[in-house]
């Protein structure tokens, strides 16, 4: 029994569906994520590029519209890789079983 888990160590191999439904669920936390911090970065960045493109005379006359939505779509491509992938990390150190005893 490990100290860390109360649960019994099982005496049988996981079926490689076992393996592939773990791997199935990391991803599906990571999409789901991901999609929520490209969510939030796409209006938190939306917000004060569309206010600068019609307040401040420079962004007005250099970022057109194709540039304002790089600089928007940039930051949320961002978000949801970075999230994406911390996330389906984090979730396969949760689901891997080191034995750290030896």
């Amino acid at each position: 029994m490990n100290g860390k888990s109360r649960k019994m160590p099982s005496f049988l191999i996981a079926s490689p569906l076992d393996a592939k439904k773990s791997r199935d669920d990391c991803t599906r936390e990571g999409v789901i994520a991901g999609s929520k911090a490209a969510a939030i970065a796409g209006v938190t960045t939306a917000v004060p590029t569309l206010v600068a493109c019609r307040v401040l005379p420079w962004a007005k006359a250099n970022l057109n519209y194709t540039a304002q939505a790089l600089i928007i779509s940039a930051a949320s491509i961002a978000a949801y890789f970075i999230t994406a992938d911390k996330t389906i990390l984090e979730c396969a150190r949760r689901n891997a079983e080191y034995d750290r005893s030896t």
